[in-house]
């Protein structure tokens, strides 16, 4: 039996996270500085293993790289994969990867393309902590979910930890998995997304319904997680959700 590391994971990012992260079980956040308890933090924890490339060697060599009749933007990113992801067991590697993934995926001057007036950068920068922790979240090639956070349900996580009403926390969700609707940001996250091993997928219909995202390896049984992910979701939403500190408005 593979005995897994459950070790507390500390990293330091370039920018602070909200505080009220530490609402959560088994996350404390001190600025720019995080640190989860796997045992705590995870309701399912199965691999501390992760595949992961070079954020600069991604900018450099695959953002900027247009997709042809005869190869398409996926095989591009499945070919960079091939060529510079490695594993790593350095959980911080993973989520320092991350961040810079999602700053980039979530910046600021996407806002006046969104249609969503209500979205400010405030709510950007949510939803850069929120997918930046659910990087960590794993999905095998046999589509078993391996590790599941309280970031896998996205909407019950912002609304515990931003105090969001269900509304603007559907909202938020929309912007989030907005990247499958809107071809153009689709494809920067295709790119993007190789830096983490692999492609955003989600279990939701356009209208948010809790069924999260996570970077799974390209290869994945979509059919095997489509199962595991209708069999555990409704109880663990609703263990993210008893940690709401006061119902939102």
């Amino acid at each position: 039996m593979t005995t897994i590391d459950t070790a507390a994971i500390t990293v330091v990012l370039p920018e602070a996270f909200d505080e009220r992260w530490s609402r959560l079980p088994g996350i404390q956040v001190d600025g720019r500085r995080i640190t989860i308890d796997p045992a705590e933090y995870f309701f399912r924890f199965e691999s501390s293993s992760w595949l992961v490339a070079d954020w600069e060697l991604v900018k450099s060599q695959l953002l900027e790289v247009q997709e042809t009749t005869k190869s398409a933007v996926e095989q591009l990113a499945l070919d960079f994969i091939k060529a510079h992801a490695e594993s790593t067991s350095d959980a911080a590697r993973v989520l320092s990867t991350a961040y810079e993934v999602y700053a980039y995926l979530f910046r600021d001057d996407h806002l006046a393309g969104l249609g969503l007036p209500q979205i400010t950068a405030e709510h950007l920068r949510m939803l850069r902590e929120a997918a930046t922790l659910m990087a960590l979240n794993k999905v095998e090639l046999d589509g078993h979910i391996s590790n599941v956070g309280p970031c896998w349900f996205f909407p019950a996580a912002t609304s515990v930890v931003f105090d969001l009403s269900d509304e603007m926390g559907g909202m938020l969700d929309e912007v989030y998995h907005g990247g499958w609707f809107n071809e153009h940001r689709r494809i920067e996250s295709i790119k993007a997304h190789a830096a983490l091993g692999g492609r955003l997928v989600h279990g939701c219909q356009s209208v948010p319904d809790q069924t999260g995202g996570v970077v799974a390896p390209y290869g994945a049984s979509m059919a095997a997680f489509r199962d595991d992910l209708a069999a555990f979701k409704a109880g663990w939403i609703e263990q993210v959700y008893a940690h709401r500190v006061s119902p939102a408005a």
